[in-house]
């Protein structure tokens, strides 16, 4: 019997032992089975807020040489990339018209002269009282009508004289070319003029920048052509308006050019320091994008959890992001193991 009890009771203690190392273990399992994630804390800091557009440069002052009347091409002394100064003749057009103007003038004087003796002989006359006053006036009238038609005739003619040989009024560059010697002129410039130096940048910005935008401000460019040489330029016209429908106004920005090494037509990248603001910094590696969409996530650590807080992104700062919302100050953000976490999940802490 006393046996019996014996064994009995070691059946127990195996039974109460085995089960107590099973808890033990399912315990230590679980522990391990929690997602092991680097932390790192996170605080404000003032961050300079930096407006980027893209834009096309433009030539600061373009001319189209054109003649005020129907006339053929008889020269064109240029080409298409060619340089030329200010006066530099550009093209000579056929002076045909320029004789029966001449003709115009001539015959303009000629009847200017006849009213002028009929006038003074109706002077002449009103003196010995032998006209009239009503006379006088008439005269006058048709020589006032004459002298304006003489003048008239003149500076028709002085405009078929300038417009036979056309000359550059600013120093620039030939950007185009339309007709070739004997063609008639027509609706179409016969050569455009481009002033590159200065060039100028016209960005669209957006509205809630406007009170941050002033004249004389500086801004940066680059160009895809000189990699990441910066061009300093600075803000010479504002837009006094804004359009309705994308809330943008225009800026123009002037960039000095000497060489003309930027060219009318580069693509550019502009960039203008609008102050700071104190923001959340956070480690590019906190930053989640959510497939199929283009939200971003960052898990915040807190009281052995994580939160899967939807943030907006600002500007990237090297190896890390500028938060606009989200994250608050001093919060703790899991670097590292995202992977297998999901919003309330609870984690173990990387030593």
């Amino acid at each position: 019997m006393k046996r019996y009890m014996s064994y009995t009771a070691s059946a127990l203690l195996s039974v109460v032992l085995t089960a107590c190392s099973g808890g033990n273990k399912e315990q230590n399992e679980e522990k391990e089975e929690l997602p092991i994630v680097k932390i790192e804390n996170v605080s404000e800091r003032d961050v300079e807020q930096v407006g980027t557009y893209t834009a096309t440069a433009e030539a600061d002052l373009i001319n189209n040489i054109s003649s005020a009347m129907p006339a053929r091409i008889k020269q064109i002394l240029v080409d298409e990339g060619m340089r030329v100064s200010k006066g530099q003749r550009l093209v000579v057009l056929d002076d045909v018209n320029t004789t029966s103007y001449e003709l115009q003038v001539q015959t303009a004087k000629a009847s200017l002269k006849t009213v002028e003796a009929d006038y003074n002989r109706a002077v002449e006359l009103l003196k010995i009282g032998g006209g009239t006053q009503q006379a006088v006036d008439q005269m006058q009238a048709q020589l006032v009508n004459a002298r304006n038609a003489v003048a008239a005739a003149e500076r028709t003619l002085r405009h078929a004289v300038e417009n036979t040989v056309l000359t550059s009024p600013i120093n620039g560059v030939v950007t185009a070319r339309n007709y070739d010697p004997g063609d008639m002129t027509g609706a179409l410039p016969i050569l455009t003029i481009a002033q590159p130096n200065p060039i100028k940048i016209a960005i669209n910005v957006s509205e809630s920048e406007f009170v941050n935008v002033r004249k004389g401000m500086p801004a940066n460019v680059t160009f895809d052509t000189y990699g990441d040489e910066v061009f300093t330029g600075k803000v010479t016209m504002i837009s006094p308006t804004i359009d309705q429908n994308s809330r943008t106004f225009g800026v123009e920005i002037t960039v000095p050019n000497p060489g003309d090494r930027i060219l009318p037509g580069m693509f550019g990248r502009v960039s203008m320091v609008f102050g700071t603001a104190s923001r959340v910094v956070v480690p590019d590696k906190a930053v989640v994008k959510q497939p199929g969409s283009g939200d971003h996530y960052v898990y915040v650590y807190k009281d052995g959890k994580v939160s899967y807080n939807k943030v907006q992104l600002g500007q990237r700062l090297g190896d890390a992001y500028e938060l606009i919302s989200g994250v608050d100050n001093g919060s703790q953000v899991v670097v590292f193991g995202q992977a297998k976490l999901a919003d309330g999940a609870k984690v173990q802490i990387s030593k």
